[in-house]
C-alpha cells in the first residue's frame, strides 16, 4: 500500500520522535545526575522512578514493581541501593507479615525532594510553555506510548 500524504507526514513525525527520544533520555539522565545527592552508591533512572513513586505514598515491593513495570528481583536491587544510601526504610506490613512496605526515609526526605525537583526542572520548564490542554495531550500521548511499548515487551 502506497503512503498517502497524511500517512507519509505521520511516518515522518514518528521518525522524528524516534530520533529525539535518545537525546531526551540522555538529557534527562544528565539532569538526574546533576541533581543527585552525593552518595556512595551511584543512582540512576530506576532509582529516580522508584523514589518518584514512593514520594507519593509508601508501597509494597510488589506494588512498586508493578508501577515501574519491573521484576521483583530488579526492584529488590534498586531498593537495596536506596536502602544502603539511607533513602528508604523497609518494614513488615502489619496486616500481612509476608509483605514489605517501603517508604522514603524521613531523615532523607528533604534531600530526595530537592533531587527529584531538580531532576524535573528541564521537563518542568518545557511543560510551563504549554497551555494546560496541551500539557494534558502531551501526558496522554506519553502514557499511551508507554502502554503500547509495554504491550510489545510482553509479546514473543
Amino acid at each position: 500500500m502506497a503512503d498517502t500524504p497524511s500517512s507519509s507526514g505521520h511516518n515522518a513525525m514518528c521518525l522524528r520522535v524516534m530520533q529525539l527520544m535518545p537525546q531526551i533520555a540522555r538529557g534527562l539522565r544528565r539532569s538526574q545526575d546533576l541533581a543527585a545527592p552525593q552518595t556512595l552508591t551511584p543512582l540512576g533512572p530506576r532509582h529516580v522512578a522508584a523514589l518518584g513513586q514512593l514520594r507519593e505514598e509508601p508501597l509494597t515491593v510488589g506494588a512498586l514493581a508493578g508501577r515501574l513495570g519491573l521484576t521483583l528481583s530488579t526492584v529488590s536491587g534498586v531498593l537495596a541501593d536506596l536502602d544502603r544510601a539511607g533513602f528508604v526504610t523497609r518494614t513488615s506490613d502489619t496486616g500481612d507479615r509476608r509483605r514489605t512496605i517501603v517508604r522514603i526515609s524521613p531523615a532523607k526526605s528533604a534531600e530526595i525532594e530537592q533531587w527529584l525537583d531538580g531532576a524535573a526542572q528541564p521537563m518542568s520548564r518545557v511543560l510551563d510553555q504549554l497551555a494546560p490542554d496541551e500539557q494534558a495531550v502531551f501526558l496522554k500521548a506519553m502514557g499511551m506510548l508507554a502502554a503500547e511499548l509495554r504491550v510489545h515487551d510482553t509479546q514473543p
